[in-house]
């Protein structure tokens, strides 16, 4: 049977870890998808650091679904060795945190412009990934963002199966296609549902493309829920309201 399992960027609560626990703990939610702790993006924390959090997280009884890491969110123009070696340091703090999931991007396309022109260099970088993160027992979850290079299902499906990889999956997010103009429900959900792994609770419009509670947008969050249910699904569903 399907277990859905929740999740929240705390982030959107406070930017301090200690109200982001007490809001959630009022909730009944232990798990954090981190994204931003005490004022900066969890990346930008030295080891040390994450080990503090760590226990801190620890002593509350809260752990990590995922890190909501920024890696892949840069321009495809934009220099990669840095942004490289952000994503080494990342998985550095993965393992610290004790969870196997880190949400990726797939970098922003030149305004007005094919992202297929792109899409060689797109895999490029991606392979670099799928290699470093070999043999980290780490999942790499790329998330359907406005204007890179997968914010279709069609890309988002291209780049996982040209990387071929068992370790990279899809994060589904229902407000991300809409903002694209992209049908949820069936079109996106049936090209990657046999990726999905993770699932992000957040719904938009079409009209405006802005951000309504889950279920009162036109993201088909319930049919997309019930699909991944009856297909056994086993995972987080990650608020991000």
């Amino acid at each position: 049977m399907a277990r859905f399992i929740l999740s929240a960027f705390a982030d959107e609560i406070d930017p301090m870890l200690t109200t982001q626990m007490d809001v959630l703990d009022s909730h009944g939610i232990k798990y954090i998808e981190m994204r931003g702790v005490n004022g900066r993006n969890f990346t930008q924390h030295t080891a040390r650091e994450a080990r503090e959090i760590k226990k801190q997280l620890d002593d509350r009884g809260f752990k990590l679904s995922a890190i909501g890491s920024p890696i892949g969110k840069i321009k495809i123009t934009d220099d990669f060795a840095p942004h490289l070696d952000l994503f080494n340091h990342t998985m550095e703090l993965a393992h610290i945190m004790e969870t196997k999931y880190i949400r990726m991007f797939s970098f922003f396309i030149p305004e007005n412009e094919n992202p297929l022109i792109y899409r060689d260099e797109v895999m490029e970088r991606w392979s670099r990934f799928i290699e470093a993160a070999k043999g980290s027992d780490l999942i790499l979850l790329h998330e359907n963002e406005k204007d890179i290079y997968g914010d279709t299902p069609e890309r988002c499906l291209d780049l996982i199966e040209t990387m071929n990889c068992p370790y990279l999956k899809a994060v589904f997010d229902p407000a991300n296609f809409v903002q694209c103009d992209v049908e949820v429900f069936p079109r996106a959900f049936n090209h990657l549902k046999d990726h999905i792994a993770y699932m992000h609770i957040k719904d938009a419009l079409y009209i405006d493309h802005h951000v309504v509670p889950a279920g009162y947008g036109d993201g088909r969050v319930w049919d997309v829920l019930k699909a991944l249910y009856d297909k056994g699904f086993e995972g987080f569903l990650s608020l991000e309201p």
